[in-house]
């Protein structure tokens, strides 16, 4: 029988709770909900968090799993329908509005088969600058042996609500050089570094340079194979066909904030996400849920 212990402390100037179930370690942040780290004792993390992390007021804390919406990324770069959801879209900051801000704890509910915390976003009760919509968040994260994140948004409008979003998870890997990335074969994606054309991914992925992808039509079931750790990192989604993944490499490194020089090699992003043509256009009332469970198994001798 797993045990499990919850504690609330203090990482800079943010609140924090520190989730254990068994040999599973989770750090979440209340601003922004943002999950921090998540390592099972003594192996590498999964998920990746810089060591130059500042846990500041109003900032967003380099690495985790930061919450991106109601947008993701440049919100000109968005569809029409998401950009027109904003009164100044042209000064809109990058990756949305709740990242920093704290959510509410609704609860932790914490059992022989996991731990189970809940946290809650309304813009009813914090509206949000420019974006006058009434919407709630909630983010329930579990930890049983696994992780699942489910991020569930509601449209509490008289009117449809368009948005785009993104889980940005940052996953540890040994050497970016020496990962490959599978299940993508097949499929569209749009080459951001390159004018933003359109092209198709021939076999799995692996990385030589600055990666900026959007993933189209993606599966339910994504891989990260590391062979120097040995290990699979399996990524099981709903609620979404649509995934960005990311390197910044040498060069974009250096400009980075709370990034080190080096620290492009030993981490990855696959942000299971709705961009797009994969945009959510919520009707009034109406709720969509975007998840991922991640685990780690161990390669075959």
């Amino acid at each position: 029988m797993a045990k499990s212990h919850v504690e609330r402390l203090e990482r800079g100037e943010l609140t924090c709770w520190r989730v254990r179930y068994g040999a599973s370690e989770l750090l979440i942040s209340q601003q922004g909900a943002q999950i921090l780290s998540y390592q099972e004792d003594g192996q590498p993390p999964l998920i990746w968090l810089s060591e130059q992390a500042a846990y500041r007021r109003g900032q967003g804390v380099r690495g985790g799993v930061p919450v991106c919406w109601p947008w993701f990324g440049n919100l000109q770069r968005n569809p029409q329908a998401v950009q027109a959801m904003h009164q100044q879209p042209d000064t809109a900051p990058a990756h949305g509005l709740v990242r920093h801000i704290d959510w509410q704890l609704l609860g932790i509910d914490s059992g022989d088969d996991g731990v189970d915390l809940e946290f809650a976003y309304s813009s009813v009760t914090q509206p949000l600058a420019d974006w006058p919509h009434a919407a709630e968040l909630r983010l329930r994260i579990r930890l049983d042996g696994r992780m699942h994140i489910a991020l569930t948004g509601h449209n509490l409008s008289e009117t449809p609500l368009a948005i785009s979003q993104a889980l940005h998870s940052y996953f540890a890997v040994s050497d970016i050089r020496n990962v490959a990335v599978e299940g993508l074969h097949g499929c569209r994606y749009i080459e951001t570094l390159d004018d933003w054309q359109t092209r198709e991914q021939a076999g799995v992925l692996r990385f030589n340079g600055e990666t900026d992808r959007i993933y189209l039509d993606t599966p339910t079931e994504l891989s990260i194979l590391d062979r120097t750790w040995q290990r699979r990192i399996h990524l099981h989604s709903s609620g979404s066909q649509s995934a960005v993944l990311w390197n910044p490499w040498i060069d974009k490194a250096q400009r980075l904030s709370q990034f080190a020089a080096d620290a492009w090699q030993g981490m990855l992003c696959i942000e299971h996400a709705n961009v797009m043509d994969d945009i959510r256009v919520l009707a009034a009332g109406e709720q969509h849920q975007l998840s991922v469970s991640l685990w780690a198994e161990p390669l075959s001798a």
